[in-house]
């Protein structure tokens, strides 16, 4: 985590080119959805280590830009989990192969900085998960629990830089708080395709989770645009590079529609630094 934290300190210090944020990458960036437009998408993703492969679809996302600079947040998920043989890292009860419907996640994404020649916009976006899914099951932890990052994100031409850190809190049985931080690097290539990579580091998640260690991941992926903005493809992959061995995936497709408003253009338009887990 520490190697993460100077790494974004240092790239906000020398104005590193990097990319966009949000889906289909794990971090995320400050850039509401414009006001008066919609972001739709319908994902699925993956997510596991030698305890057990978590995922997440079909699912659904849906972003509203409610005011100026304000973004309200939803994601209904179908989830299922995937246990190792060992079953001492489960809690009682939990069936392997299990499938069902997941936590239900609530955000408000908030810019409270506008990005400028030299300066960087600056924003929070507080989720919220609602014990939806059944923890008996491994579909939910049981509890409400809440993150609550801050992001920054500078847009170079044709490049777009962003990232941050964020504190997860999990008093549920078996979970933990932890930190866990991000940057992401991404540039558009031609009309039709925008590609990124991102560092994304996360601490223990607790005995219940997947992750029982911290792990530090590089992601690739990026978007293509069947039409640029309003429909695209989503897709990435990654592995850890140090800690926990963990593999993260992401597949899904993307909307946005709305009022055409050039002083808030869609997130999506901004090297999609929409765009949003998310």
């Amino acid at each position: 985590m520490r190697v993460v934290f100077i790494a974004l300190l240092f790239g906000s210090f020398f104005n590193l080119p990097v990319a966009l944020a949000g889906p289909p990458f794990q971090t995320d960036d400050p850039l509401p959805v414009a006001f008066r437009n919609c972001e739709f998408y319908t994902f699925g993703t993956a997510s596991g280590t030698g305890v057990e492969m978590d995922t997440s679809g079909p699912a659904i996302e849906f972003n509203w830009g409610v005011i100026p600079n304000v973004q309200l947040h939803v994601v209904i998920p179908a989830a299922g989990i995937i246990p190792s043989n060992n079953a001492a890292y489960f809690p009682s009860g939990a069936d392997p192969n299990a499938f069902g419907m997941g936590d239900t996640e609530l955000g408000i994404k908030y810019r409270f900085i506008q990005e400028t020649r030299h300066r960087p916009m600056v924003g929070i976006f507080p989720m919220f998960e609602i014990p939806t899914g059944d923890p008996h099951k491994g579909l939910g932890v049981g509890k409400g629990w809440a993150k609550f990052p801050v992001w920054v994100q500078k847009d170079f031409g044709p490049w777009t830089s962003y990232g941050g850190v964020g504190e997860a809190v999990n008093n549920a049985p078996g979970f933990r708080n932890f930190t866990y931080a991000g940057w992401l690097v991404q540039r558009n290539i031609g009309k039709k395709l925008t590609l990124g990579t991102e560092v994304f580091s996360h601490g223990r998640e607790g005995l219940a989770a997947a992750q029982t260690r911290s792990a530090t991941l590089i992601d690739i992926g990026g978007y293509y645009y069947f039409r640029n903005p309003g429909f695209q493809l989503l897709f990435c992959y990654g592995h850890s590079v140090f800690g926990q061995a963990e593999s993260y995936a992401y597949l899904g497709l993307y909307w946005t529609w709305g009022a055409k408003d050039k002083s808030h253009a869609p997130a999506a338009q901004s090297l999609l630094g929409m765009a949003q887990h998310s």
